[in-house]
């Protein structure tokens, strides 16, 4: 089973329209409204991959109230902690291209009851599961350090850590030893302070991460493939994507296919890749199923390509 924790999570409306055009009036040739948030879509592609899940989400207002009420359409587990503020609403703008311009509101303030009621969520539902995924954002309210104590707490619970984060709650996490972080190229150059101009350096990054005190590295890389490096080995995966309709919950589609396959080795690494190439084919923040998947297109190797140039 796995757990998901959304600190700041989302009600994500996107509209596809033919062309981004600023300060005109656009007409969307397509719609969706999704509950979002990367611990939530975590969940969503868990279940969507036929796996059991247990989304924990505080949840305030009526975007909070919808969002659960998405989810529940969805058939996916829910253990809500109820906020005084609304739940975030953001918004996303996908052109044919792929290009997509996201809005992403900041999100309610929580109080320090509200922060140890999900702290108290966590701790009652972590000792059931094979992994608890720690996703995303932190809210106002919420010191860089708050997942690392939350790290700290599941471990003493028994079970293992999945950690998708930026700015400065990477860092900070490290200390709490996740057992596996899933950085993007950008959040990898982020958190070592310098820029990545090849999968290389991106290589070198991630294992700066881990000395720093993660366990393993999941990098996404975009169009150039993801790294998975790990006290067992280092490898590359990569799956040709001809057209690319939506990259919104990508990563997290990624992450899990990865702890849906076990959470380690080449074989994890080839259900991410799977995971994030379908569902960049897929409208919104829509998370794929098996029948979406083409495992054939996935190459994983040992053989990285050092001097490969990230894309911009």
């Amino acid at each position: 089973m796995i757990l998901t924790v959304t600190p700041n999570p989302s009600l994500d409306r996107t509209y596809e329209v033919p062309a981004l055009e600023r300060g005109e009036v656009l007409r969307a040739t397509g719609e969706r409204v999704d509950p979002g948030g990367k611990g939530v879509n975590v969940s969503r592609a868990v279940a969507a991959a036929g796996h059991r899940t247990l989304a924990i989400v505080p949840l305030g207002g009526a975007p909070g109230a919808l969002v659960a009420e998405l989810l529940a359409r969805q058939e996916i587990p829910v253990a809500p902690v109820r906020l005084g503020g609304h739940t975030r609403s953001n918004i996303a703008v996908a052109e044919p291209d792929g290009t997509l311009t996201k809005i992403n509101a900041p999100g309610p303030r929580l109080t320090p009851g509200e922060s140890e009621a999900l702290l108290a969520a966590v701790g009652t539902h972590a000792p059931d599961a094979d992994w608890v995924a720690c996703c995303g954002s932190l809210p106002q309210g919420l010191a860089p350090a708050w997942y690392a104590d939350l790290v700290t707490r599941v471990h003493g619970h028994g079970s293992r850590t999945a950690l998708d984060t930026s700015g400065p709650s990477l860092p900070a996490a490290l200390r709490g030893r996740p057992d596996v972080i899933k950085p993007n190229a950008q959040e990898l150059a982020e958190a070592v302070g310098r820029p990545l101009a090849t999968v290389g350096d991106a290589l070198k990054a991630a294992d700066e991460l881990r000395a720093a005190g993660a366990g393993a590295v999941l990098a996404s890389l975009g169009a150039d493939g993801q790294l998975l490096v790990s006290d067992t080995g280092t490898w590359y995966g990569h799956a040709p994507v001809s057209v690319v309709r939506s990259d919104v919950g990508a990563g997290d589609a990624s992450l899990a296919g990865f702890l849906a396959a076990g959470g380690r080795g080449p074989e994890a690494l080839a259900a991410a890749v799977a995971h994030g190439a379908a569902a960049v084919r897929l409208p919104g923040s829509q998370m794929p199923t098996p029948a979406d998947l083409d495992p054939s297109a996935v190459t994983v190797t040992t053989d990285v390509p050092l001097d490969r140039a990230l894309s911009a």
